[in-house]
């Protein structure tokens, strides 16, 4: 792919997602253009000062909810391609202020559109959309009944289970405000292409991690406290909801994905990205454990029950029809032989170095869960995308982030 001279506008550019992206356009000899507000204090972002980048990108102050300063910054970049990044992306906070997040995530993103359309440019856009988008996703007939329990209805009706892998052309039902507001930038791009030509593509990628991932998001929470228990600043770790599932890639791979859609993703179509395998949140814990170097001889909650021996031996059983790596613990969860709930409290690891405390926190556990995500993304490969990273680079770069006290506090 030749990128050398092309201009490139990322909105989002200083947060996690962006700051990868814009390195690597760099380095391919790209002219990139970042959309960022004005900090009161002046300072530049965190991520771009990490990555190298904060005096290699041209930084234009701007706000999705302004039109005016979107159409502004179409102007100073003569954007090739546009990466729209931009979004409250913190599930947790956008059930506490579901308008901030539509404000930004849905009336942002007409905006952008409305801009392009209206100055009659042509950049190919990549949007940023969400595996979140598909949210209460079937896995199993008893889940199903559970779910229709717990929701009391269903919309729409599962016409197969299971539903997974999850393929472009799965039941969206989203499950919190971020993931609704995902599914309107979604449509409004597509009918954007529809209606009036624009050149847009949209990316659905699931769970994308690596060093820097805000210190809200899961993977964070618990690499920054399992380091934390390293250097004696803990001496627990406080998590929510461990049975959740989720398909991890590391964000290089979906930030090559992002770089592959731009050049030859169909426009008006849809691309799942992922890494085609779907992991315990319990599993990251224990595997960052094992990297942070404890042995994990066996498990067992509070009360001393679901004792589960060699709980991260590896199982690359098929499960969905899929052959991946993944833990014991995982492979019992996934077969309905293993749940955790708030009434457990928590989990006691027994190590080399002694028993380590996870403990269940019940403010960390969402009003509305999707149990699990796992990516189907056949489409995405055949136009060239491939994974290289597995779970464990993930976890090792996340651990090395937080080597640095700085990091740690951050």
């Amino acid at each position: 792919m030749n990128w050398k001279e092309k201009n490139i506008l990322i909105t989002g550019i200083s947060g996690f997602v962006g700051s990868y992206l814009a390195e690597e356009l760099l380095k391919s000899g790209s002219n990139v253009f970042g959309l960022i507000q004005r900090r009161a204090d002046g300072t530049k972002a965190k991520n771009m000062v990490d990555h190298g980048i904060e005096k290699d990108v041209k930084l234009l102050e701007g706000d999705l909810t302004d039109i005016t300063s979107l159409a502004n910054a179409l102007d100073e970049s003569q954007p090739d391609y546009i990466f729209h990044l931009a979004a409250q992306s913190f599930v947790p906070r956008s059930f506490k202020n579901p308008m901030e997040t539509q404000t930004i995530n849905s009336i942002g993103t007409a905006n952008l559109l409305e801009a392009i359309r209206i100055k009659n440019c042509d950049p190919k856009i990549v949007f940023a959309g969400s595996s979140e988008e598909y949210g209460l996703v079937i896995s199993s007939e008893e889940q199903h009944k559970q779910a229709q329990r717990q929701y009391g209805t269903i919309f729409p009706e599962p016409e197969k289970i299971p539903e997974i892998p999850i393929t472009e052309t799965n039941p969206l039902r989203p499950m919190s405000p971020y993931a609704v507001s995902k599914v309107h930038g979604d449509f409004l791009m597509r009918n954007y292409y529809h209606s009036y030509g624009l050149n847009t593509v949209v990316s659905r990628a699931f769970n994308h991690e690596g060093a820097g991932r805000g210190l809200m998001f899961v993977t964070s929470v618990i690499t920054n406290q399992v380091m934390k228990l390293k250097f004696g600043e803990t001496d627990k770790i406080n998590i929510g909801n461990v049975n959740a599932f989720r398909d991890w890639s590391h964000v290089k791979d979906i930030i090559k994905g992002y770089m592959l859609l731009a050049q030859n993703g169909k426009s008006g179509e849809v691309y799942n990205q992922g890494s085609m395998r779907t992991n315990s949140i319990l599993s990251y814990i224990l595997l960052s454990l094992e990297h942070a170097g404890w042995n994990v001889n066996k498990i067992e909650t509070f009360n001393g029950k679901k004792t589960i021996k060699d709980p991260t031996e590896n199982d690359d059983n098929k499960v969905y029809g899929v052959k991946f790596d993944k833990t014991k613990v995982d492979n019992m969860m996934l077969e309905g032989n293993l749940e955790y709930s708030i009434e457990d409290k928590g989990i006691l690891v027994d190590t080399d170095k002694g028993t380590i405390t996870v403990e269940f926190n019940p403010d960390r556990f969402r009003p509305a869960e999707v149990p699990i995500l796992f990516s189907n993304t056949e489409k995405i490969q055949k136009i060239g995308a491939k994974i290289d990273y597995k779970v464990k680079d993930i976890i090792k770069d996340q651990l090395n982030y937080y080597i640095k006290e700085g990091n740690r506090l951050y």
